[in-house]
């Protein structure tokens, strides 16, 4: 296992792909996880590795995604009340929602390659936009075919065919195409087809307008061809070779971050949205890719958080939509705590009412003797 892990961190950070690392560094039995396991989360929820089962690895995939957002790492603890532990600084506790109970604590880090760009050609723009890139800590693949791999030793890869580019290329690469007309056309027909994070070419109006005509004679979309920034950069009124490397790394970096709430220096994360529906019968909130239970009725799809509120729906389905889901807070029959309704873990039905609780362990014991703990609390 630990070689594969870090056989597809490698390949991850190769790629200047940004993923989240998670790691077991405390577990109490019973779970099937152990001290040391380790897992690997990617910007569209992947999982590869092991942090333990169907329990505990959708928490963990959330708070990676979170971690790459906010580009911190964390420390979660997962157990079946985590509202009982005792609160420590920097630790999140949550709900492990398998019944057998346990706890494991995890420390999630997200990992964030260095950016990484692409420059096609070697003239003064493009040499000075190469040094520039190496001081921001950039990774930077230098593309000249006139240079037979010769080009300047500050950069980290070097590439002397044009037919190479399109591999390199990833959807979180920065690409400036700055050939001046040595083959703009050509290289850019790749790297549109590629699909980049940013591509520009820096050129005159003129010169551009008879690259895009090319390029739509060889076929390359009106969609791809709306990504490619022409001119290149920010207007700075640059004038200089090394002016204008200038206003196109400013771009490059207020595009790595204008449209993602995460810190300065990290790449951008592009998060999977979370959708989630509204139990009808209990009122909880339930995440649609995680949910087991759904039943459709009258061409829509309803989610439920357990079997007993799908079997009560699909009895009188008419019955639960014509009144609105509880909402609000219950009182735990066990232990007495409020509980919010709509984020509520833990709930049972009894003669036809709905019991909500605060851990796994207060439900466990109601379902032992319901009847025992309505009266108690009656009196």
């Amino acid at each position: 296992m630990s070689m594969e892990f870090y056989a597809k961190a490698s390949e991850l950070l190769n790629r200047g792909e940004p993923f989240a690392t998670a790691q077991i560094v405390r577990a109490e039995k019973p779970t099937s996880a152990k001290p040391g396991d380790k897992a690997i989360i990617t910007t569209d929820g992947t999982l590869f590795g092991w942090v333990g089962g169907s329990c505990a690895q959708p928490t963990v995939i959330r708070e990676a995604l979170k971690a790459l957002s906010e580009g911190e790492p964390r420390l979660i603890r997962l157990t079946p009340n985590p509202l009982e532990q005792i609160a420590r600084p920097g630790m999140f506790d949550l709900p492990l929602t398998c019944f057998s109970g346990g706890t494991l604590e995890i420390y999630i880090e997200p990992q964030v390659p260095a950016p990484r760009l692409m420059i096609v050609g070697s003239l003064p723009v493009a040499q000075a936009l190469l040094r520039l890139a190496k001081v921001m800590g950039y990774h930077v693949t230098v593309v000249d075919p006139d240079t037979k791999g010769n080009s300047p030793g500050e950069a980290d890869e070097i590439l002397s065919e044009i037919n190479e580019l399109k591999s390199k290329i990833t959807p979180y690469t920065y690409v400036v195409v700055a050939s001046h007309g040595n083959y703009d056309e050509i290289a850019l027909e790749q790297v549109l087809r590629a699909g980049p994070a940013y591509v520009a070419l820096v050129a005159s109006k003129t010169r551009a307008t008879s690259v895009l005509e090319y390029l739509r004679m060889q076929g390359v979309t009106e969609s791809a061809l709306a990504t490619l920034k022409c001119p290149a950069g920010l207007d700075i009124h640059a004038t200089q070779a090394q002016e204008i490397a200038l206003s196109i790394l400013a771009e490059i970096v207020q595009r790595r971050h204008q449209h993602y709430s995460i810190q300065p220096n990290k790449a951008p994360i592009s998060l999977p949205v979370v959708a989630e529906a509204l139990d009808p019968v209990c009122g909880m909130t339930v995440t649609i890719a995680e949910s087991k239970f759904s039943y459709a009725y009258n061409g829509q799809t309803y989610y439920f958080c357990c079997p007993a509120c799908k079997k009560l729906f699909s009895k009188e389905p008419e019955k639960y939509l014509v009144k609105p889901a509880p909402s609000g807070e219950a009182v735990d029959p066990i232990c007495g705590m409020q509980v919010q309704i709509s984020t509520a873990k833990y709930m049972s039905e009894y003669e036809g009412r709905l019991y909500y609780f605060c851990a796994a362990g207060c439900k466990l014991s109601f379902d032992k003797a319901p009847a025992s703990f309505i009266q108690t609390a009656g009196t």
